[in-house]
């Protein structure tokens, strides 16, 4: 991982720990007057300004993965290891509004592609390790990074591989910066770090954030074989649609709440199983009060006893490196047994009325997790995990480690 609160996963994980926010009043954010706007944006000291953001962002985030992962790339067929990277957004660094509708493109020989594409970070990182198995690249908004995940997912039990690199990263684009501005979504506080508050009755809005995270994910068989370190399993992803309206909600939520019960059945659990939801948890009135809703007409009375948190108070809103950022945080949550909060919760919207985790982490040695990406166009997606408790191939516990050590 590498985001506004840490350069690396687990830095990253530290500071969602502890709660710390990484959001700032934004400059140099193109033709966008500086101060104007609140982000959590990532700073690099060695940015290469012919490249990407979110393409550096996604090589800094694959190098680690990979690097983590110890996967010997000599001893694997690269016919079969995938790579599913989310698209982002092109290269807004050469677009300049002359006059009127006039718009010049400046062109440089080394990044005209970057310009069009938005899979480019796919292709260039799978270039890049000589992945040549399917080669995935979805941009379905805030849901995209989970849905490349199920993509991946699917085409490992589909035998099309048996590995393969997941992820996604963006950063603050001017122009969604200007149009999420336009639609009034966007938080504006005179305390930047206080700004974005979920499942908080005074929120006014979420804020923009910057980031990646990238996960090495396999065959059972196929990581047991090599002797990999395994955080967790995957037992279930599903995704279906709200046939409702391009950025608005169903506030009856019956589609989310089928996106529960399928997920949950899929991956042969019930609603007791699931003891940590880690929400998309936006900021937003209509999105917080959607996703409780869903949940509890899923798990009825077992709602009452299942955390849930928001991480967008901490780390902003990703958009298409949402999903990713937040399942890798899940991830580590179930890793060493402890739940982070929703910062800035201090004021609970009486309709939000779950156990959001407020202001301070929680010790919680959760067994299971569910991550929900509720996106606009109608996107919604989950993602199932079980931890994985192997202490020959899993990790141990924090304070079992520093017993037996």
């Amino acid at each position: 991982m590498i985001t506004s609160i840490g350069q690396d996963r687990e830095s990253t994980w530290r500071a969602a720990q502890r709660g710390e926010c990484g959001i700032r009043r934004m400059t140099n954010l193109g033709p966008i007057p500086d101060n104007l706007v609140l982000g959590a944006p990532v700073d690099l000291p060695n940015q290469d300004p012919d490249v990407m953001k979110p393409m550096q962002l996604n090589d800094i985030a694959a190098a680690e993965a990979m690097r983590d992962s110890q996967i010997d790339l000599t001893d694997v067929d690269l016919d079969r290891f995938g790579c599913a990277i989310s698209g982002h957004m092109g290269d807004a660094a050469g677009r300049s509004v002359l006059e009127g509708r006039d718009v010049n493109w400046v062109t440089s020989g080394n990044r005209w592609w970057q310009q069009l594409y938005p899979n480019t970070s796919c292709g260039q990182i799978a270039n890049r390790y000589g992945l040549m198995g399917p080669r995935i690249c979805h941009s379905t908004a805030c849901a995209s990074g989970l849905i490349d995940m199920l993509s991946a997912v699917r085409a490992i039990r589909d035998n099309q591989c048996d590995v393969a690199l997941v992820g996604s990263g963006e950063t603050i684009d001017p122009l969604f910066a200007a149009g999420f501005r336009s639609m009034r979504v966007l938080s504006d506080s005179e305390d930047p770090k206080n700004s974005c508050r979920p499942f908080d009755k005074n929120r006014n809005g979420f804020v923009m954030g910057e980031g990646s995270a990238m996960f090495v994910i396999e065959r059972l068989s196929h990581a047991m074989a090599r002797g990999a370190k395994i955080y967790a399993e995957i037992l279930g992803c599903r995704c279906l649609s709200e046939a409702h309206h391009v950025t608005g909600l169903d506030m009856e939520s019956g589609a989310l709440e089928r996106l529960l019960n399928d997920t949950l059945r899929i991956s042969d659990l019930t609603p007791r199983d699931i003891e940590y939801v880690n929400c998309h948890g936006t900021g937003t009135k209509q999105n917080d009060i959607n996703e409780i809703r869903g949940i509890r007409s899923s798990f009825g009375i077992q709602a009452q006893r299942t955390c849930v948190s928001s991480l967008k108070s901490m780390l902003g809103h990703l958009v298409n490196a949402s999903g990713s950022v937040e399942l890798a945080i899940t991830t580590m949550a179930l890793r060493d047994g402890f739940i982070p909060p929703t910062s800035n919760l201090r004021n609970p919207d009486p309709e939000c009325d779950l156990d959001c985790i407020p202001q301070v982490g929680r010790q919680l040695k959760a067994q299971h997790a569910l991550k929900l990406s509720v996106a606009f166009g109608g996107h919604l997606v989950a993602v199932a995990i079980r931890r994985w408790n192997d202490a020959a191939t899993g990790f141990g516990y924090p304070e079992e480690i520093r017993r037996a050590a």
